[in-house]
């Protein structure tokens, strides 16, 4: 089901929604993450001119 949205632009509409709404309240950055191991994720996000601030791994351990 996914793939009959990929490449049709939607994500790109939706970030811009999103940056539009967030300036218009005063906001002056906005942020994401992707898992290190999504590239299709972190090319989107370069393409949409995000600059990679930090990778972290994360850890749990049960109790």
């Amino acid at each position: 089901m996914k793939e009959a949205y990929r490449v049709r632009g939607y994500a790109k509409e939706l970030l811009t929604a999103c940056e539009i709404w967030a300036k218009e309240r005063g906001c002056s950055e906005f942020a994401s993450d992707c898992e290190l191991d999504d590239t299709e994720s972190f090319y989107f996000h370069r393409a949409m001119n995000f600059l990679e601030a930090n990778r972290i791994i994360c850890f749990t351990k049960a109790l």
